[in-house]
């Protein structure tokens, strides 16, 4: 079983009950499993054969949802990226990635056409229209031009779809990489269902709930418990384009729903704006975090003005993402991503691998149906990073007597700004292109808005250097999130005997 084979069954199962509600309008599991049999439909007419790879480039959207379903109904490989990624940041990965097709949104097609010519692979783009009769001014060849809706419209349906196994590669997730280029974490369909089916079963995600969307779905935290875990069994998906906390209020008493996800920035703009006005929430059972540590003093806060509990959990992209959940059927641990969850098996290991004692510090790794497969096209990285069949997180934490883990520490440098990864190498890379710079180092520093921020300490014997250059200078190559948001001048970066720069002292520097 797969997601889409899941899906077609559930469409039989219940064929009127809404699958999605976007902007007012209800979508049947019906009329979405007539959207993606006319969607896998038309890609095989273009060309677009089992393996294939095509980027979907949207915010949360129907698109999104019938584009994904149906890219997979056809066994192509989908790469969900972020829309609001530079057309630096899209080269890369549309290139690494080797993929033929591109689903995206007219009002983005500026970017591709900047680097069009550099991506040969490219035959077709797929554009999701914002308005009726939209004109296209992108300079993209007419050619490669394909109008979504009518993709939809003139599909067919009963169309014959290849078999799919369990290990076809379904979705690769580019994620930063320690190098400063990305790496492709290669998930199959038994990766993603079995991940979407367990998270599910775990939450007790069912046919009744009705779940609020307001991640990115380009985001597998989004991918998986938000629009995977609800359509697998049955439950419809609330989808928001973008996130807003009043918004998250007025549409949870609207459509009476019941679950909600997000990450602690979320909670904490959800507290901020509902504590004094006390808005209808009373229809949530059940309110999940991700992406980042919950803040405890922010977690009790948000209880006690909702009177909700929030689940935290752990996951990451090359497992699907989710390994760890705190347990609805026993006591919640303010402070732990809680205990492995059905079919996953969460160890902490010390540098030889072996399990170390509980309460004893060491690499948090994972192992089940939800690991990826690896990384793609970097066999180097995949041997690092998968061992006898345990993925390494990277992550240092502690087991407690009852199978709570905890986070500690990161082993790696990664930043995370609202619950997105920042790799501090990436944001170097940008950085040291520039011809004023002679070295750069970046760190996270505490943020009371987005949990970490970045901060760039630079050398340079330019004097007219300034900040605000050089956060525009970032800007027109790194997503906002990346970015930094200060920047500090030294003559020298501080640097142990062997020349490796102290990043812990820097962080001292502006802690202090």
């Amino acid at each position: 079983m797969n997601l889409s084979e899941q899906l077609d069954q559930m469409a039989k199962k219940q064929p009127n009950k809404p699958a999605y509600i976007f902007q007012d309008k209800e979508t049947t599991y019906m009329e979405l499993e007539g959207a993606v049999q006319k969607f896998a439909a038309s890609l095989q007419k273009l060309g677009i054969q089992k393996g294939d790879h095509i980027a979907l480039v949207t915010g949360n959207s129907p698109y999104y949802v019938i584009g994904l379903y149906g890219a997979l109904r056809i066994g192509a490989v989908v790469l969900p990226i972020n829309p609001l990624y530079t057309s630096h940041e899209l080269s890369y990965i549309l290139d690494n990635g080797d993929v033929k097709a591109v689903i995206t949104m007219d009002i983005l097609l500026e970017k591709f056409a900047a680097i069009d010519g550099e991506l040969s692979e490219i035959a077709h783009y797929i554009v999701c229209e914002s308005a009726p009769n939209k004109q296209d001014e992108s300079g993209l060849p007419e050619n490669k031009l394909r109008s979504f809706t009518q993709f939809v419209e003139n599909g067919s349906l009963g169309i014959p779809t290849p078999k799919l196994e369990d290990d076809d590669l379904a979705v690769i997730l580019y994620t930063s990489g320690t190098t400063g280029k990305p790496k492709g974490a290669m998930l199959t369909h038994k990766n993603l269902y079995s991940n979407a089916k367990d998270v599910a079963d775990y939450l007790t995600i069912n046919g009744d709930d009705r779940v609020i969307a307001t991640l990115p779905m380009f985001h597998v935290f989004c991918l998986t418990v938000a629009l995977n875990a609800p359509l697998m069994n049955g439950g419809t998906v609330l989808i928001m384009p973008n996130f807003s906390p009043q918004e998250v209020f007025d549409l949870a008493g609207k459509q009476q729903a019941t679950v909600f996800a997000g990450v602690p920035t979320m909670y904490n703009y959800l507290l901020q704006t509902g504590k004094d006005r006390k808005p209808d929430f009373s229809t949530i059972r059940l309110c999940i975090s991700g992406g980042s540590a919950m803040p405890v003093a922010l977690l009790k806060d948000f209880e006690e003005a909702f009177a909700l509990q929030i689940s935290e959990g752990y996951g990451l992209s090359e497992a699907s993402p989710v390994t760890t959940f705190n347990p609805l059927d026993a006591p919640r641990k303010p402070g732990s991503i809680g205990k492995s969850i059905v079919n996953v098996e969460n160890k902490v290991v010390d540098e030889t691998g072996e399990e170390v004692e509980h309460g004893e510090v060491g690499e948090l790794t994972v192992k089940g149906p939800n690991v990826m497969r690896g990384y793609y096209k970097m066999p180097d990285e995949t041997a690092v990073t998968l061992k006898k069949g345990w993925l390494h997180t990277g992550d240092m934490a502690r087991m407690d007597d009852e199978g709570y883990f905890y986070i500690v520490d990161r082993k790696k440098d990664m930043i995370l700004v609202g619950g997105y990864n920042v790799y501090p190498r990436e944001v170097e890379e940008v950085l040291y292109s520039h011809p004023a710079i002679s070295e750069v180092a970046v760190v996270g520093t505490p943020h009371p808005g987005t949990g970490e921020a970045v901060h760039a300490f630079v050398v340079s014997d330019d004097s007219n250097l300034t900040p605000a250059s050089l956060k525009e200078y970032c800007r027109e190559q790194l997503v906002n999130y990346k970015t930094p948001t200060e920047f500090s001048f030294l003559e020298e970066l501080p640097k142990n005997t062997t020349g490796k720069i102290l990043r812990r002292s820097l962080r001292d520097k502006v802690q202090n």
